[in-house]
């Protein structure tokens, strides 16, 4: 049974994947900061799993992330989904105070390859996959969403990176589009975003994008298409 790495998997868009994942056989390792939301979120995922609570910006928690995608046999797919925005409402990028601005790029760049630097040797050998989940705001100069915006940025550059320097692996950036998520509330204070599809509604492209042998590299969920594919085994 193949197994998954998803971090921020007690909600949104992670839970989902793991959700979808779990019902296509595979073992999922999930994250969060809150153990309770965890556990409640694993205990209704069908198969053996292992819900492992903790801060991906800790060296720790990494190193008992990979030492549990081990003990299920390795893993074969790291999902990259936690990160922050660092503020909310969100500050113009000149007003960004820099302690948050750190705090933004640990989370959501330094944290990821981090954690893959920890799965390597078990996704080397597995010629496995690490999905990290990027945005519009990478791409997009939107007003106010500079810190986020730059480090998903970021992200997407150290994706293709990895690709270039790990030819046994499949690196993809995907961008999931806007979705109705605590994060993306919290980046509209007091807004109405029921608009915003549920997080479920990317995750058959996204596993469009692992199931169909596509090149390393960023897409759009949305442009990869919505019809539903089969898990990869």
């Amino acid at each position: 049974m193949p197994v998954a790495v998803i971090t921020g998997a007690s909600q949104g868009l992670g839970l989902e994947l793991a959700r979808a994942l779990a019902r296509g056989g595979w073992q999922v390792v999930g994250d969060a900061r809150d153990a309770q939301a965890l556990a409640a979120a694993f205990a209704d995922l069908p198969g053996n799993h292992s819900p492992v609570p903790g801060d991906v910006t800790d060296p720790e928690h990494r190193t008992q992330l990979a030492a549990a995608a081990a003990a299920l046999g390795g893993a074969n797919l790291l999902v990259n989904n936690a990160s922050t925005l660092g503020a909310s409402p969100l500050p113009a990028f000149a007003d960004l105070d820099p302690a948050t601005y750190l705090r933004i790029l640990d989370t959501n760049v330094v944290a990821p390859l981090a954690l893959v630097r920890e799965l390597l040797p078990q996704l080397r050998a597995n010629h496995g996959t690490v999905l990290d989940l990027s945005s519009d705001a990478a791409v997009e100069p939107y007003e106010t969403w500079g810190g986020y915006g730059s480090s998903k940025a970021a992200l997407d550059h150290a994706s293709r990176i990895l690709a270039a320097e790990e030819p046994l692996l499949n690196v993809y950036a995907v961008d999931p589009g806007d979705m109705r998520t605590a994060m993306h509330q919290d980046a509209f204070p007091g807004e109405d975003i029921s608009d915003r599809p549920e997080p479920w509604a990317a995750v058959p492209s996204i596993l469009r994008v692992l199931s169909s042998g596509l090149p390393s590299g960023r897409y759009r969920a949305a442009e990869v298409g919505a019809s539903p594919a089969e898990v990869p085994a």
